[in-house]
């Protein structure tokens, strides 16, 4: 279920991403209904399990009430025989055996209400579970409402990012990824994160963030300079057989681009290396 809402999300965020900017009040309006629905579901599903929770709160109000009845009879027959012992030895046996008969229906509904409380645990932790995931849906659908556009998000980033405003622009980028994960320019978004962590000498995030170009847009018109410069981030952090190898991919998949030139000019400068057997 909380898959298949994400996906519903997702889909309709990447709707948002291709339409034309007329279109994105409309898409807006779709999405706030999608999400009315979802929400409609879940305060029906809430009440569903509510009803249920009110009928196993009653069976378990029943079984008290019965081993509160066997309890009280347990101790009538027990006063019974310290009175009679003495005249009636001959039902003690008999008395005693009803009293292992009650002590055994003691012992069942111990169980039964054992697993009554559990039932009643785990529908009351489903519930809290499910409440949760609805004040997601909401804060996802008042973040959403309230982000920029995706091309004013991402002009304002790039602009941040060319004027020198490192720390800005990583914020603009990061909420471009947030907000429109699945659009073209997203590709781009994890790029330039990944080039302003590269400049602040974070290179292994960097390398995670080159990777999510490629793995997410290979496709995208960062595709080759995101090899580039993980293969350089790789060998600022003294891996040169991983960062060799990077380079050579961009020569045999790029050939004809800057960043394959860029890549045989840094081998050259590196000189003959042999790859490490592992």
């Amino acid at each position: 279920m909380k898959f298949s809402r994400i996906a519903l999300v997702a889909a309709l965020l990447l709707t948002l991403a291709f339409a034309p900017a007329y279109g994105v009040n409309k898409d807006m309006i779709e999405l706030q209904t999608q999400v009315t629905q979802l929400q409609q579901q879940m305060t029906a599903m809430k009440q569903s399990f509510d009803e249920r929770m009110g009928v196993m709160k009653n069976l378990l109000d029943q079984n008290t009430d019965s081993a509160n009845k066997v309890t009280a009879a347990i101790n009538e027959l027990q006063s019974s025989i310290n009175k009679q012992q003495q005249d009636r030895s001959g039902q003690v046996d008999q008395m005693s055996g009803q009293i292992q008969s009650l002590n055994d229906t003691m012992d069942e509904l111990k169980v039964r209400l054992a697993k009554l409380s559990k039932q009643l645990e785990d529908m009351s932790a489903a519930q809290q579970s499910m409440a949760s995931q609805q004040a997601q849906v909401q804060q996802q659908q008042q973040a959403l409402a309230q982000a920029p556009p995706p091309d004013v998000l991402y002009n304002n980033a790039l602009r941040d990012y060319n004027g020198g405003k490192n720390d800005l622009a990583s914020q603009e980028f990061g909420d471009y990824i947030k907000f429109y994960p699945n659009t073209d320019l997203a590709g781009n978004a994890y790029f330039y994160l990944a080039e302003l962590q590269f400049k602040a000498g974070d290179y292994q995030t960097a390398v995670t963030n080159y990777d999510l170009v490629l793995q997410n847009f290979p496709g995208g018109n960062k595709a080759a300079s995101a090899q580039l410069r993980k293969g350089l981030a790789l060998i600022e952090l003294g891996k040169q057989d991983e960062g060799i190898e990077e380079l050579r991919h961009v020569i045999q998949r790029y050939p004809r681009t800057n960043e394959a030139i860029q890549a045989r000019d840094k081998l050259r400068k590196l000189g003959p290396a042999t790859p490490k057997t592992h």
